[in-house]
């Protein structure tokens, strides 16, 4: 899941440059905890780089201090396969079995960003996958409520969010257009797969005042990632944030 055309482009060369160059000088990234937390820093100013980079479209030429502190934290290589470790912070998307991906890390932070997160919210997430989104909104917010159609990778990430901790994260195997009807509303809603249109039970479970975020177009056009905002009185703005490309939101539907 990762922007497309230039915004895309920008980003992917810079980043397969430095890895290549990495393995190749030195056979293999540096997978300790602190060859981690190096290649995390560094994954942080990319993002921070691709953030001054498409300032026009995204109208700040930073994100929030404690959305990046977050990125900072937050293990991904434990949300990646093993063979994939060694890339985990690589600036791109990675795939995570079943046709899916986990997504690019200036991506997520921008999502995560645009939710507004504050530490009495209550999110639901669409499109679980590995379980890293849920994770980072895990330490900017009360509580997540995370969504999985894949039974296999609902599975892995449930044992994966307990293994690691993270306590206020409820995840559950359904299809996440119908939302979570019995922990609605929400303060924020965030979907991480593209559909041709904003399903209305999401819309209807969004708590007055909320966000939610999610890229809306089919397969084979054009995505946009979406800012839906509520108002008080129920009623609806939509904003276009920037071109993207997400695997497509599957379901019942």
């Amino acid at each position: 899941m990762t922007g497309t055309g230039q915004v895309k482009r920008y980003v992917e060369k810079g980043t397969i440059f430095v890895f290549s160059l990495l393995i190749c000088v030195y056979g293999y990234a540096d997978t300790t905890a602190d060859g981690y937390h190096r290649l995390r820093q560094g994954m942080i100013e990319e993002i921070e780089a691709d953030v001054r980079a498409t300032s026009l479209y995204i109208d700040k030429e930073a994100l929030d201090d404690r959305v990046m502190r977050i990125m900072g934290e937050v293990p991904r290589h434990e949300f990646v396969p093993d063979n994939a470790k060694p890339h985990a912070y690589e600036n791109r998307p990675l795939a995570i079995g079943h046709g899916q991906t986990i997504s690019q890390p200036y991506i997520v932070a921008l999502m995560t960003d645009l939710l507004h997160p504050k530490p009495d919210h209550r999110v639901l997430e669409v499109g679980t996958g590995s379980g890293y989104q849920a994770a980072v909104l895990a330490g900017l917010t009360e509580h997540v409520y995370t969504m999985e159609i894949i039974e296999e990778l609902a599975a892995e990430a449930a044992a994966r969010i307990k293994r690691l901790g993270y306590d206020n994260i409820d995840s559950r195997m359904a299809d996440g257009y119908y939302g979570w009807e019995s922990a609605a509303p929400f303060d924020s809603i965030i979907v991480t797969a593209a559909s041709d249109h904003v399903p209305p039970p999401l819309v209807k479970q969004l708590k007055p005042g909320g966000r939610m975020v999610m890229p809306v177009g089919g397969r084979f056009q054009v995505q946009q990632l979406m800012l839906i905002e509520k108002d008080q009185e129920g009623g609806i703005k939509t904003r276009q944030i920037l071109p993207v490309r997400f695997v497509p939101l599957t379901g019942g539907h």
